[in-house]
């Protein structure tokens, strides 16, 4: 059967989960991707009661829609990088404390460990069972060597490697505790993460010392416009996609002003090269993300991250869940040609 089309809800958290789950399923969606932030899913309520778990899924179940993980992309952000007054905007009080940069990626790293334990919980109250796929938490990482990213002043790889290393020395205690609750962690591929393309993903797995429970969460949008082969990243880590975000972008276009480090505009500016769109009105070949999904035997949900600053949310996404199950197809079982054996006729 073909996948379940889920969404992503950190773009709408400005709504209550209660308004959000009826929302959701008359737009077309399977399930919610829910994201620690807003009221959609509290991390410490999940990671204490069992009630907060078995509340969420009365929620969902009341509108006909499950979960297969949750995402805190805001918290694993400040876990590597060179924290500065933007991250206090996306960090709960108890994270920021008194904004010592070190102090706060530490309490961040402790918070995405009890992120664990969370899920863990939350899919443990799922009453039923309607796809046998990993817990998984998606999310970022962050990256101390992100403003490094262009190589100038004249950066070598030893300095490079110093932030693989930061990254792998403060992730495998967290991944030590995703492996005892048997929950992984997709990350977000991502500028600004330690893994943004393909080659940055390798050495990602390598400071980690490719532990288990650490993949990615596929993204489409957040590749094609940089040139990497998004298609080819997914056979690359055919064992490490963790969970996928259907996303669109488009690329090429703008007026000339403003290149792919998009010149310091806003999203949605006419003079950009590239930007986010609803799926179907951009760059991105889900047709053949699809088939390369098939192809690696990847049978999680594919979850609509949406955003296009100029529609319509409700719109898009209503449109993007439809345009997104035209898209998939469950894979054959059997040659197209068997057929045309005597035996079998």
């Amino acid at each position: 059967m073909a996948r379940p089309v889920t969404l992503f809800t950190g773009q709408w958290a400005d709504l209550p989960l209660t308004e959000l789950a009826p929302l959701a399923k008359q737009m077309g969606f399977d399930g919610l991707e829910l994201a620690c932030w807003g009221d959609h899913f509290d991390v410490k309520q999940a990671a204490d009661s069992k009630e907060y778990c078995q509340e969420r899924w009365q929620i969902l179940a009341d509108h006909g829609l499950t979960a297969f993980g949750v995402s805190n992309h805001l918290i694993g952000q400040a876990v590597c990088d060179l924290i500065d007054e933007r991250h206090q905007a996306i960090l709960p009080p108890d994270v920021w404390g008194d904004g010592d940069p070190e102090g706060v990626r530490q309490r961040a790293a402790e918070q995405l460990k009890l992120n664990a334990r969370a899920c863990r919980n939350f899919l443990n109250a799922k009453p039923h069972h309607d796809l046998d796929f990993p817990a998984v938490v998606i999310g970022f990482s962050g990256s101390s060597i992100w403003h490094a990213c262009y190589a100038f002043p004249p950066t070598g790889q030893a300095y490079l490697q110093k932030g693989f290393d930061d990254f792998g020395r403060r992730f495998l205690p967290i991944l030590e505790v995703f492996d005892e609750v048997n929950v992984n962690f997709a990350l977000e591929v991502h500028p600004t993460e330690i893994a943004f393309d393909i080659a940055s993903a390798h050495r990602a797995l390598e400071a980690v010392k490719h532990h288990r429970r650490f993949g990615f969460n596929y993204d489409p949008s957040h590749l094609g416009y940089q040139g990497v082969d998004y298609v080819k990243f997914i056979r690359e880590f055919r064992d490490r996609i963790y969970h996928a975000h259907m996303k669109d972008a488009w690329w090429g276009h703008g007026n000339g002003d403003a290149g792919v480090f998009g010149g310091h505009t806003d999203f949605g500016d006419y003079r950009r090269y590239w930007d986010f769109r609803s799926i179907g009105h951009g760059d991105v070949n889900f047709e053949d993300i699809i088939v390369a999904l098939n192809d690696i035997g990847y049978q999680g949900p594919l979850s609509i991250e949406w955003e296009d600053i100029r529609m319509d949310r409700v719109h898009g996404a209503t449109e993007s869940c439809r345009n997104v199950r035209s898209y998939d197809f469950t894979p054959s079982r059997l040659a197209f040609d068997s057929a045309f054996e005597r035996e079998k006729q």
